[in-house]
Formats: structure tokens, sequence, C-alpha cells
């Protein structure tokens, strides 16, 4: 079986680091922001481009504090996708603010910046642009948007780390940016951490109370935080695993580019699309197929294992039943869930295990189309 991820490559390539700094910190006695946490925060701020940078448990965290820090609750509402991970969509519901729809464009499965703006309304206080699939968004008029609207906007980065938008990274274009370090993407720890990114003063004191139970000195509280810390072994982690993240993200790029051209006569095939002056670090490789869920299971039974991110929309959901947003309110998303799937794509994939997989999606449509 071709796996969608394999993590062990990268595992042996980095065992001997990986496991000396591991011990170092079980040795150290320090386990929860130590120097490890400082090391990495502050080598992320220089590679982001962003004067701060703050470790935290996870990307849901990072997203849930950027919307604490902006003062983001009851009465008001945030402008997002439906076509995420709910986990963009919690972290609006977990400080009481309503989640809001707009449509993607579905070339890019990002915003479609004329659909964000008719979603705004005077209770409209953030935007949070996701850089889907490691694609960045197309920023210049959500920012433009933003500005008219007086509106923050808070970067999901948690599929995009090292993606740029017209040389700029992803994560230093908004007010806070938000990344996660799950151990599947292209930065990834041996657990859950996230981390923020800002370049005010103000937000990055604000976070980094909050995330430490509301207070600045110890035993001190000024407000209600949680517990989000990034640890030292994550951190430890991280630090031997950050200078290969460029090398990583161009061999993806590579990958991604081989399978372009190996379904480049394949009509039935949408191959991802990367808007111009970006930088798209193709955490997932994702295409448009026919006969999608027939398509997977036929890969599978070839030994090629693909992915649905994601099958249901947010907004169909049925944790957000109370909504109450129908089938047929965002047309655009709703139809590419249907057609959309992931193949396996890693900085270690080989081109015969490239071939492979191309031959069996050719070979499986064809059969599919048989059978119509």
């Amino acid at each position: 079986m071709i796996p969608i991820l394999d993590l062990s490559k990268q595992y042996a390539e980095l065992k001997t680091d990986l496991e000396k700094e591991v011990l170092k910190v079980m040795s150290s006695g320090q386990y929860i922001l130590g120097e490890n946490v400082k090391k990495f925060e502050k080598s992320f701020a220089e590679y982001n481009g962003v004067k701060h940078a703050l470790g935290v448990a996870s990307g849901t965290d990072a997203l849930h504090l950027a919307l604490r820090a902006l003062e983001i609750g009851y009465g008001d509402e945030v402008i997002t996708v439906a076509f995420t991970f709910i986990a963009t969509v919690e972290a609006i519901s977990y400080v009481g603010a309503t989640p809001v729809f707009a449509d993607i464009n579905p070339d890019t499965f990002n915003f479609d910046p004329v659909e964000l703006e008719k979603k705004i309304t005077p209770r409209t206080k953030a935007i949070i642009p996701v850089h889907l699939y490691g694609q960045p968004v197309d920023m210049a008029p959500i920012l433009e948007i933003a500005k008219k609207y007086n509106l923050f906007v808070v970067e999901d980065c948690a599929q995009s780390i090292g993606a740029k938008y017209k040389n700029t990274k992803t994560g230093s274009l908004g007010d806070i940016g938000c990344f996660s370090f799950f151990p599947t993407k292209n930065l990834g720890a041996f657990g859950d951490g996230g981390l923020v990114t800002t370049n005010s003063e103000y937000l990055y004191n604000k976070m980094m109370s909050l995330r430490n139970h509301g207070s600045k000195v110890r035993y001190y509280h000024g407000e209600l935080g949680l517990n989000s810390r990034l640890d030292e072994i994550q951190a430890a982690v991280l630090n031997v695993k950050f200078p290969h993240i460029d090398k990583w993200n161009a061999k993806r790029r590579e990958a991604a580019y081989y399978y372009n051209e190996l379904f480049k006569d394949v009509e039935e095939i949408q191959t991802p699309k990367e808007l111009k002056d970006t930088y798209c670090v193709y955490h997932q490789y994702t295409i448009k197929a026919p006969a999608r869920d027939q398509l997977v299971e036929s890969l599978k039974q070839k030994g090629v294992m693909a992915m649905v991110y994601y099958p249901v929309p947010v907004h169909l959901q049925k944790a957000y039943c109370f909504l109450k947003q129908n089938e047929g309110s965002l047309p655009k998303t709703e139809y590419a869930t249907k057609l959309v799937l992931s193949l396996p794509i890693f900085p270690e994939i080989t081109r015969e295990q490239q071939n492979k997989v191309a031959e069996a999606v050719k070979s499986s449509l064809l059969e599919l189309s048989s059978k119509i």
C-alpha cells in the first residue's frame, strides 16, 4: 500500500538527533516553557518575517487564543469558509461568536473575495482566511475588504507553513497567524502543537497571558485564560525538524509538478491550480474527479491510499445544525466536497510510487467509466 503520508522515512533520516534532543529534555527536569520553546519561537519569528511567535498547545488553540486576544465574543460574527477542518469554525464558537460562511473559488478551494464581501454585516468583526492544502489565499482583496470595513484578519495557516503570497509568508499578512504542528503537517511534532504569529506587541502580550491561565506574574491572574503551552519535548522535536522545512516543501512541489505531468492528458481530472505570485507547499495534492467515492475504493484495492479532505462541509455538519443552513446555501463548496480526493504526497515519495499512483488512477477511471 502506498500511504497518503509516510512519516517513518522522515523519522529514520533524523532519528539520531531527534532521540538525543528528546532524551536531553527528559533528563533536564524542565518540561514546560523552557529553552527549547524559546528557541523555536525565536527561529519561527525570524523565518516567518514577524516580530513575535508564541508556542501553544495546538492549532485549534492558536485560533481560539487569537480570537480571544482580539476580544471577539457574543454578538459578533466571524466570516470564514465551510470547506475546512472543523477546528477553524470551532474556535469561533468557543468565544461565543457566530460563524458566517462565504463560498469558495472552486479552482483553489479558498475564499472567493466577492462572496466574502456579500456576507459582511454591522456585526462582523473578523475574517479567517484558510490557506487550504498549502495554497495561499488571494490575500490582497481580503486585506482590502478588511481595511474598508475595519475588520481583523486571522490567518489559518495550519496547512501552509512556508507558503508565500507575493513573496510574503502566510501568517505575516493579517493581524494574527495560526499554525498547527499536528504530526501529519508539513512540519509536524510527535503530538499536538501550535503557534501564533503577530507584529503587534499588544496582541503578543495578550496571547502570552491567555495561554498561561491569564497570568503575567505567577499566581496573579488578570483574566480568565487557558492552559495552552507548547511543551518542551514537542519544541525539541520541532527544533530538529525546522531547518529542513524549506527542503521538504520544495520536494513536495517537485512531486506535485510530476503528478501534474502524469495527469496532463487525463480529461476527467482537474489537477491543483496555483494562483499567480504564490508559492504553494502542497500539504495535500488534491484533485477533482468524477465518481469520487468509487475511485477512492478502487485505488485502495490497487494498493493506493487516497483520502477525502473534506467529505462534509462544516455548515452541513450535525454540530452546526443550529445555524440552519440547508444544502444549496454554498453551492461551490458543496459541489467541491463531492469531487475532491487527495493522493499520496510527502517529501520522500519516489517517482516509482507516483507512477504507480497515476497508473492506478487512470485504470480505475477507465474501469468506472465502462460501468456507467
